[in-house]
């Protein structure tokens, strides 16, 4: 299944297709330090394409939000939004758990956690 998230940047010079909200909001943070601009314009995608014909003739996605990272407080809500995203998806509201240490107990002696 395509992306139904699209990300346009470096004053549109640049564009990423992503899974979901999620992922572009991590995305975000992850270069905004890098990039050439500061601003993020996020699409959603919306209906597809009619052709004369009736049938689909493509994508389209409309715009959802500009991202602003010179904004006073703007890494702090992108990170206040995928903590509160995470929060929903363990089922759980509020605080998450502080992170796991990147060993494990086994009876009695330490092994290495396998991470990403």
């Amino acid at each position: 299944m395509p992306a139904p998230w699209q990300l346009c940047f470096d004053d549109g010079h640049q564009q990423r297709y992503l899974p979901d909200r999620q992922s572009v909001l991590r995305y975000v943070l992850a270069i905004a330090g890098k990039s050439a601009s500061k601003r993020f314009e996020v699409f959603a995608e919306s209906a597809p394409v009619r052709l004369a014909d009736g049938t689909e003739g493509g994508r389209t996605f409309e715009l959802a939000e500009v991202i602003d990272m010179s904004r006073p407080g703007e890494a702090e809500r992108l990170q206040a939004e995928i903590a509160a995203g995470l929060a929903r998806e363990s089922g759980r509201e509020g605080l998450l758990s502080p992170p796991q240490s990147p060993t494990v107990e086994v009876r009695g002696s330490p092994v290495q956690r396998r991470t990403r």
